[in-house]
């Protein structure tokens, strides 16, 4: 299961990251990948700093602030959040994203898209499921949270830039199929209550909700 999250970062807010990323510099994406997955990644990542750090804590506070994030992941850490540049002739092949994040778990990845998609050509985000592949290239503030133990890659840019930040969460609920149904009561109360206001019903959805969050909430 994924979810395509509208709006995490504003124009403004988007603009701002795009500043700041401009002033940084880039080394090797390579460096941060795994064994295996650094023989298919050819980008380039922002270097540690002042600028880096600005990125991520905003980053951060703009998904913790986004209720659709919130609710699908129940996140209780974001383990590390890259900013990745692709130009033209890069790519990241096929891989796993690593279940360990600086010794955190990591349960769901998520990719925020900084570029606007008529920008550059390729660059899609490339999803590997049972139906076959999903390719996913988003407007600047939309994010895409996906599980982490999916295969995926990021096709070849062919022209034009690709800037997005990447990032891993640990959530308070381990199971995937724990947390959608979470989410779906999530959405199902909030409708209801646009709907109807404050019900028996809806309490009854609450206090379900509630009770499961403390059978499978690791805190």
């Amino acid at each position: 299961m994924l979810i395509h999250l509208q709006n995490v970062c504003s124009s403004e807010q988007v603009e701002h990251l795009r500043r700041l990323i401009s002033e940084g510099t880039f080394g090797d994406g390579g460096k941060t990948a795994g064994r295996v997955a650094r023989g298919v990644k050819a980008n380039e990542q922002l270097e540690t700093g002042a600028r880096v750090d600005t990125v991520r804590s905003e980053v951060r506070k703009a998904l913790m602030a986004h209720a659709g994030f919130v609710s699908f992941a129940r996140p209780k850490t974001l383990s590390r959040i890259l900013v990745s540049r692709y130009r033209e002739g890069m790519e990241y092949g096929p891989h796993i994203d690593d279940a360990l994040m600086g010794g955190r778990r990591a349960d769901l990845s998520f990719t925020l898209f900084l570029s606007e998609p008529d920008s550059y050509d390729g660059g899609e985000l490339v999803m590997d499921g049972t139906e076959g592949e999903t390719e996913i290239k988003l407007a600047p503030g939309d994010a895409v949270v996906y599980a982490t133990s999916a295969i995926h890659h990021v096709a070849p840019v062919t022209s034009g830039e690709r800037l997005a930040v990447v990032g891993w969460v640990r959530s308070l609920v381990r199971r995937a199929d724990q947390r959608e149904i979470l989410f779906d009561l999530d959405q199902v109360s909030t409708r209801l209550f646009e709907r109807d206001g404050k019900t028996r019903e809806l309490d009854l959805i609450l206090k379900t909700k509630a009770n499961l969050l403390r059978q499978w909430a690791e805190d």
